[in-house]
């Protein structure tokens, strides 16, 4: 067979990122010796950080003061990560529930980094090493999509941590979308403002990984840890802009469904005009 025969009839090598993220999990490879550098510098950084902060965070605990050192250990997660954020309109600083758009496990180090919220996970997270427990340390309220006889209890944890944290954050699309559109919002998770409690605003968020969007997403089959390799050997840093969108009270819209559909809208608008106007269904 001739060199031109071969070169014909050898199979083309798959490209370095997928067409689509449904596919990234076929096509992640091994980062070489530089990725390979990137991922030990990135999480020997954050493992510092977290000893560093830690002494400070339950001391803090211990007082009873308000405390700062989850979103700073996240802020430095983001950061590690490449995350460079961009803010563009005013987050309300307390008594706030903030309903996002979601694409990745980065979403939660972006968005507390800047707003010290804490946040409404899945409650198979709890279990998971390490990363249970950071979120348990940053007040994550994990709630059973099955459990329908304890939503009454996970009501009354998500009012202790809006207490406790002044600022919560919910991805009402229940997991996560390649940031090209806006998956249906579930209401349920929006129970908490049923009727709303007395002086809580709702600030829609719109999160915007710009062109990076398609190598930061966490969708299809790709598991967690190829994910997260991906991210930790990924090239240099990319921006990441959160568009803290027009608050409203929940008090004037009747019930979670339409206080769902009036965050999805202001956050359909936004995405369709990063988009050029394409319209967001």
């Amino acid at each position: 067979m001739s060199e031109v025969d071969r070169a014909v009839s050898a199979p083309a090598a798959p490209p370095p990122y997928p067409d689509t993220p449904d596919m990234a999990h076929l096509h992640w490879r091994d980062p070489g010796l530089i990725g390979r550098v990137r991922l030990a510098f990135r999480v020997a950084t954050i493992a510092l950080v977290l000893v560093a902060f830690l002494p400070f965070y339950y001391l803090w605990r211990g007082l009873r003061l308000s405390n700062p050192w989850p979103k700073l250990f996240l802020r430095a997660v983001g950061r590690a990560c490449g995350a460079r954020v961009r803010i563009i309109g005013t987050p309300l600083k307390r008594d706030v529930f903030y309903i996002s758009n979601h694409l990745s496990w980065l979403d939660i180090p972006v968005i507390a980094g800047r707003n010290g919220s804490s946040f409404v996970a899945q409650d198979g997270i709890k279990t998971w090493p390490v990363v249970g427990w950071l979120c348990r340390l940053n007040n994550t309220v994990f709630v059973s999509r099955g459990n329908r006889m304890g939503i009454a209890g996970q009501i009354n944890e998500l009012r202790e941590a809006l207490v406790e944290t002044w600022a919560i954050t919910v991805f009402p699309e229940g997991t996560t979308s390649d940031g090209s559109g806006l998956l249906p919002f579930k209401s349920p998770l929006l129970q908490v403002l049923d009727p709303p409690p007395p002086g809580v605003m709702v600030q829609p968020l719109y999160l915007d990984y710009g062109t990076s969007a398609h190598d930061i997403a966490w969708v299809g089959e790709e598991t967690a840890p190829n994910n997260a390799l991906r991210l930790f050997t990924r090239r240099g840093s990319f921006a990441v802009t959160l568009h803290f969108l027009e608050p409203f009270s929940p008090a004037d819209f009747p019930g979670r469904k339409a206080i769902a559909a009036e965050a999805r809208a202001r956050i359909a608008a936004a995405l369709s005009a990063s988009l050029g106007g394409v319209p967001i269904v």
